[in-house]
């Protein structure tokens, strides 16, 4: 994988949508444009959909999806890139729970890849944090600082894929909007990536 010269900060514009069928059912849709510096350098298209059902209470989600990605690779030590197509199909399960105001997420998703004339299967595991602001009241505020780390797993060598570590400020609008702007960090086995973060999350 390689990487433009002109900049080692990019940006990524994140849309994370739920659309409840019924109170057990529902549709998941997502869209990120990945850009290696501010925007208009395209990294990575990424359009997820998939098949949801919530069970325990609401607090466990099991789905299972679909992704089309298009990558936009640069050729080591050039400027020059390379179109990859990809077709993933995965399968997740999602857990919430809460230690006073703070909420836990823990998702398990497995990957079945087919890059071009390639398959390779991945397994990710995923680690989120929210922790809202107090009021004077000590009420929780619109304001709330997220934070995250997912490790993505090989089942062929080599095993370690990557690690993403997330920070950000989010706001709540409404019960079926929330924004966040963050700052994450991806590594590699040899490199390593910055990223800001701009992501809105619909549930309608």
């Amino acid at each position: 994988m390689g990487f433009s010269q002109d900049s080692d900060l990019g940006n990524w514009l994140i849309y994370i949508g739920n659309k409840k069928l019924n109170n057990k059912w529902d549709l998941h849709h997502e869209v990120q444009y990945r850009n290696y510096d501010a925007i208009g350098d395209l990294e990575q298209l990424l359009l997820r959909t998939g098949l949801g059902y919530t069970f325990n209470e609401g607090k466990s989600n099991v789905l299972l999806g679909y992704g089309y990605i298009l990558s936009e690779n640069y050729l080591d030590n050039l400027d020059t890139k390379v179109s990859v197509n990809e077709h993933r199909i995965f399968q997740q399960f999602i857990s919430k729970q809460n230690v006073g105001s703070i909420g836990l997420t823990h998702r398990y998703r497995f990957e079945q890849r087919f890059i071009e004339d390639v398959f390779k299967m991945r397994f990710r595991y995923f680690l989120a944090i929210k922790v809202p602001f107090k009021t004077k009241a000590q009420e929780d505020s619109k304001f709330y600082i997220s934070a995250y780390n997912e490790i993505f797993l090989n089942t062929k060598s080599s095993i370690f894929d990557r690690n993403r570590v997330y920070g950000g400020l989010g706001y709540t609008v409404s019960k079926s909007l929330r924004l966040e702007l963050g700052y994450m960090n991806q590594f590699f086995e040899t490199s390593g990536r910055d990223q800001v973060n701009v992501i809105a999350f619909v549930n309608i």
